[in-house]
């Protein structure tokens, strides 16, 4: 069972690649660039900051005592915390104004009168400008320096968390207030070594992480064969692995760990740890510390024995209340077990009330969402069957009667939930709709069971109602899904057995059209199209060349195909001879003088009503289907999500094809100011997805050069760029993104790529069984990544229209910044269907290399 603990608490971290066709942008890969724009831009927002407190508030630097003692010209902290309270509006609390000065502390632009590192919100700890050495006596006019200090304490509050944590965790642990402590536990989410770790684990390294930093770049932090005496977690910065005889083994990265496996052997270091950059920063942990966190998760675990064999791992939970079950089960979560003794657990912890309003225990709806990895549909509707029908062997007629009906209950209740997660994909599910109408049938002749029936239906009812998914209607006869209708929006759902059709290009690339089944296999598109000879191949290219053989037993390729990849026929001596079609190569000429003519935010409108549309065709299902492979689960497709992701890649693309085939410099800086403007609405729009595949476009490296181009944008506008390119900023696991969507209230629109992404590392980084059995801490993870999905779509969205005013529209929170274009005042707005048609029909380039030409054509 060691072997459990160490697995399951500081398992070894894979890296995970990057996806596909969503890389990072180059540029924000440049920590060193990325380091001085900061500085740069930190220091000018000092200066206002400066500035407005020097004219509106002078007092507030002067001379000060303190334990007989005059400091001359300064600050209280407490006096620079109330003063930035009372200028923005938007902090809700005072520790996000500790962390704005924070950042001021760490360039050195706000030094401690006795110069210390961290800032306090205190009377007695003095602060002064270093107003000379950084030039902050800047005069501006009042407009100016009003819409100046709001631009500034907008850029100082997205850097102040990271401030506020780094002064944290310089603390010494035992320092650490209740307050801190949580500050950290909600960083150790976001940490890729650390974000798979119960809450427990990460709860105790919280107390005693260590901050350790590093200046100079080669420093040796251990080497080869030294005793093992701490855990690292890189924070900032990157370090070599190199071991004797084989030199640099591999490279670790910001989020990743080392170090772990000296400390649970007891042996010597295995490789040397040398800094690749300067200023690197690590979070610690001591091996006092680690061995006692092992020792206390072993001492918390419960594991349950039957013929000998662990089938169940139950971990104690620190709050029991975080558990919805009753009695002792409620105090323990399920780390691992097999598949039946996890459910029968799970029963357990169901609490039956008659008004039916409780909440059933999140376990349950990670074990439903997950449970085809682990337990097929009928393995999970033969024990729901067993438990159904189970009888208590001892006691009086009267305990057995409750014991059967208690049971019954939280079966009926427990599938409930399964059907309101699933819906109408349980329907494509012949074994699980042959239980359920089973269920339904022995229950029709008992009131009892039938009561919670109908609570399920009313409380579906209700969630249907306040969504407005759908109209009500009272139906007198019980039907699982009665509460369910079928997508009345433009997109519809793509389901396994609906037929597409399938274009499939011959080697003198004219077409052959079939219709088929989406779930359709390889051979089975052979067969329809009589080519079931050995020497035939389904071939995939895409507009560069690339070409992939399909196996035989593929499912589902034609919905998976990626942006301007089309399938081939042909024998094995002619593959080498396929070259793409016209139409993969994209566009000849922009549409320059069609966008003109549109509106940037009726653009935005109807790329988020169309990106919605598609978002909620998607059941979040899918998510689990993609990342363990769909081939695993029969009967099961990922073609709503695939039509997401590639949609992502297609606006991505739009932008830089557009701006790449526009040769006019005027009319190409007109239309890069257009494309920000579009990016800006997006966020308000909280349409973070396209909103993201703007931004890729636009800093793709073949628009990056465009130097001319840029050098005719406003300042403004290159401003407002600048804010927005900081959310694209991947530092800290995406940490300015996963900052900015904490804030957001649902309806919104998630950046897909990066859900995949954590989902991929959770997969990746962590087996599926331990010792055999399942592991549901696994489980648990990624349940959680795909309840962000259900999440976003909790409430209604609807839909905007191209002609009315933004700030108008229910997804915005605020006015947009404005952005004027020439296009969006000189020219008639279009109609909403022609947008809605234009951008639903992009024609895009994909081929980087093509792009990359077009722009040093274009901007030489």
């Amino acid at each position: 069972m060691e072997n459990y603990v160490r697995s399951n608490s500081f398992p070894t971290r894979r890296r995970t690649p990057e996806l596909g066709e969503t890389p990072l942008p180059e540029a924000l890969n440049s920590k060193d660039t990325m380091k001085q724009f900061l500085s740069d831009r930190v220091v000018k927002a000092a200066r206002s900051v400066y500035s407005v407190m020097i004219e509106k508030n002078p007092g507030l630097i002067r001379d000060r005592k303190h334990h007989l003692k005059t400091y001359r010209q300064c600050c209280s902290g407490k006096d620079l915390v109330d003063w930035l309270m009372t200028q923005n509006e938007g902090l809700q609390s005072r520790s996000q104004a500790v962390g704005i000065w924070q950042v001021l502390v760490d360039e050195g632009i706000l030094l401690h009168v006795k110069h210390e590192l961290n800032f306090l919100d205190k009377d007695t700890q003095f602060y002064r400008f270093q107003d000379s050495q950084f030039g902050l006596n800047h005069i501006s006019n009042e407009k100016d320096s009003e819409d100046e200090l709001q631009e500034a304490l907008s850029l100082l509050s997205q850097l102040g968390p990271d401030a506020l944590l780094t002064m944290i965790l310089r603390k010494c642990p035992s320092q650490r207030s209740p307050e801190d402590l949580e500050v950290i536990y909600e960083e150790l989410l976001h940490v890729k070594a650390a974000a798979h770790l119960s809450s427990s684990v990460r709860k105790e390294l919280a107390a005693v992480l260590v901050f350790e930093s590093h200046a100079k770049a080669g420093t040796v932090l251990f080497s080869q064969g030294d005793k093992g005496t701490s855990w690292y977690i890189i924070w900032k910065g990157s370090v070599n692995v190199i071991t004797h005889g084989k030199g640099l083994v591999t490279t670790l990265h910001e989020g990743e760990d080392f170090g772990q496996l000296a400390l649970l052997n007891e042996q010597p270091r295995a490789a040397t740890i040398i800094l690749r950059e300067d200023n690197c920063h690590f979070l610690r942990v001591d091996k006092q510390d680690f061995i006692r966190i092992l020792k206390d998760v072993e001492a918390n675990t419960v594991r349950l024995e039957e013929h000998g064999k662990t089938v169940l791992v139950l971990e104690k939970s620190a709050d029991s209340t975080e558990q919805g079950g009753a009695g002792n089960s409620s105090k323990y979560t399920v780390m691992s077990g097999t598949p039946e003794k996890i459910l029968e657990h799970l029963l357990e912890t169901i609490k039956l009330e008659s008004n039916g309003n409780d909440a059933l225990d999140c376990c349950v709806s990670d074990f439903l969402l997950t449970h085809k990895v682990f337990m097929p549909s009928s393995q999970l509707c033969h024990a729901l069957q067993h438990h159904y029908q189970a009888q208590l062997a001892e006691g009086s007629e009267q305990e057995k009667t409750a014991y059967v009906l208690n049971i019954k209950q939280k079966v009926v209740k427990l599938v409930g939930q399964w059907v309101a997660l699933f819906g109408l994909h349980l329907k494509e599910d012949p074994i699980a709709l042959d239980f359920l109408e089973r269920l339904k049938k022995d229950m029709a002749a008992n009131s009892q069971l039938f009561n919670v029936l109908k609570d399920f239906r009313e409380r579906r009812r209700t969630k249907v109602s306040e969504n407005g998914y759908q109209s009500l209607s009272r139906n007198h006869q019980f039907d699982w899904f009665s509460n369910f209708e079928e997508s009345v929006g433009r997109v519809q759902p793509i389901r396994a057995h609906d037929k597409v059709l399938y274009e499939i290009y011959r080697p003198d690339n004219k077409p052959l059209t079939l219709m088929l089944p989406v779930n359709t296999s390889v051979q089975e598109i052979m067969s329809a199209l009589g080519k079931t000879g050995e020497d035939h191949v389904l071939i995939k290219m895409n507009s560069t060349g690339e070409r992939a053989q399909l196996k035989l037993d593929a499912t589902a390729v034609y919905t998976a195909l990626g942006l301007n990849e089309r399938l081939f026929i042909c024998t094995i001596s002619e593959m080498e001879q396929l070259t793409p079609l016209k139409e993969q190569q994209g566009p000849e000429q922009g549409t320059t003088d069609v966008l003109e003519q549109m509106s940037s935010k009726d653009i935005a409108s109807e790329l988020t009503n169309y990106d919605w549309e598609l978002f909620t065709a998607m059941h979040e299902v899918e998510l689990v289907y993609y990342i363990f492979g769909r081939h695993k689960f029969p009967g099961a497709i990922t073609a709503n999500l695939e039509r997401f992701v590639r949609r992502f890649n297609e606006v991505q693309h739009w932008v830089l094809t557009e701006l790449c085939l526009c040769e006019d410099l005027v009319k190409r800086a007109m239309l890069l100011k257009k494309f920000i403007k579009i990016a800006s609405v997006l966020k308000e729009q909280k349409n973070l997805n396209s909103f993201f595949a703007v931004m890729f476009g636009l800093s793709n490296s073949a628009i990056q050069r465009l130097y001319k181009t840029w050098e005719r944008i406003p300042s403004k506008t290159k401003r407002i760029y600048c804010s927005l390119e900081r959310l694209m900023d991947p530092s800290r696991n995406h940490r300015a993104y996963r900052l900015a969507i904490a804030k957001l209230s649902p309806p919104y629109i998630p950046f897909m790529p990066l859900l995949l992404k954590d989902m991929t590392f959770i997969h990746e980084g962590n087996a599926n069984y331990v010792d055999k059995l399942v592991n549901f801490e696994k489980m648990r993870m990624l349940a959680k990544t795909v309840k962000i999905v259900r999440g976003c779509r909790s409430q209604p969205y609807v839909a905007s229209s191209p002609q009315r005013g933004l700030a108008d529209r229910m997804f915005l929170e605020g006015a947009a910044t404005r952005l004027s274009t020439y296009s969006d005042h000189a020219l008639p707005l279009r109609t909403s269907t022609n947008i809605r048609h234009y951008i639903q029909n992009l024609k895009v380039i994909d081929n980087q290399r093509k792009l990359t030409q077009l722009s040093r054509t274009i901007d030489c």
